[in-house]
């Protein structure tokens, strides 16, 4: 497993998370060494491995193309996970850090980020999961990391149903965004507002407006139809995102749903809730 994206975007916790799920996980290694680390995993018997590879390694990071073939050509299984966050976000955690980043040189923290995109570009593009970690946080960002790598699950799709509201941006690592504006909406409701989509008072109301049993069923019809696609061309995780005004009763109500409905079908599904919380 590759770890890589831009700094600041959650790569450090992404590689804990994988170490708390018994992955072994080796930091800012050198491209040209990653053969080694194979053969001597390989050697020690270990089966679960992962590299955080990133621009730290700079120059060097050019060879990653040529290692990867001869990684493939030896009938290595690579799966890359792509970290990556707006320019508010990085800017942000970096200005919090008060380090550099590694390609900023002399110049103004944007520089650096706009250098990462151009040189992390291929990479971005065959990423088998990409986690955009903009608007969740360190926790909810594990939990993604375990649904995605915590067992083995041969190939059998892996599910993951996001609320969010669309005031606050769309999801950007969604594969599937959908919109429930279309129900009533409980927050002019008086005795519903200050409740959420996780009450059973909220959930009954949106479940039980016209539309929402159709627009399930059509989903699960969807969802059967894409997977086995998905599968066919390699992918194991997908998202769906599932989206309100503000995230925080229509879309999270349905979205539960949603995800109960996937588990009656033995899909191994994990259900969060993006902007449950925020004004």
């Amino acid at each position: 497993m590759i770890i890589t994206g831009l700094s600041g975007a959650g790569r450090r916790t992404a590689a804990h998370a994988m170490e708390d799920l018994g992955w072994y996980v080796v930091d800012n290694l050198p491209p040209s060494l990653l053969p080694n680390l194979v053969d001597l995993a390989r050697g020690k018997g270990i089966g679960k491995l992962g590299v955080v590879l990133d621009v730290r390694s700079r120059t060097l990071f050019e060879q990653l193309g040529s290692v990867f073939a001869e990684l493939t050509e030896q009938g290595l299984d690579i799966e890359v996970l792509y970290l990556e966050a707006d320019d508010a976000a990085i800017v942000k955690r970096q200005e919090s850090t008060r380090r550099p980043l590694p390609l900023q040189g002399d110049g103004r923290l944007m520089d650096g980020i706009e250098k990462e995109r151009a040189m992390l570009s291929t990479l971005r593009a065959s990423a088998d999961l990409v986690v955009d970690t903009t608007n969740i946080n360190v926790h909810q960002l594990a939990a993604r990391v375990a649904h995605a790598y915590g067992g083995d699950e041969g190939n059998r799709i892996r599910v993951a149903v996001m609320s969010f509201g669309f005031k606050n941006g769309l999801p950007l690592d969604a594969d599937l965004v959908l919109d429930v504006r279309f129900l009533p909406n409980p927050h002019w409701i008086p005795e519903l507002r200050p409740q959420t989509g996780l009450s059973e008072a909220v959930s009954s109301y949106v479940l039980a407006q016209p539309g929402a049993e159709d627009f399930l069923t059509r989903l699960e019809g969807l969802f059967e139809t894409m997977a086995p696609g998905y599968i066919r061309e390699g992918k194991r995780q997908v998202t769906v995102a599932i989206g309100c005004t503000g995230g925080k009763h229509r879309s999270t109500a349905m979205s539960e749903e949603f995800g109960r409905r996937l588990r009656a079908r033995d899909v191994p599904v994990t259900v969060m809730h993006r902007d449950l919380g925020k004004e």
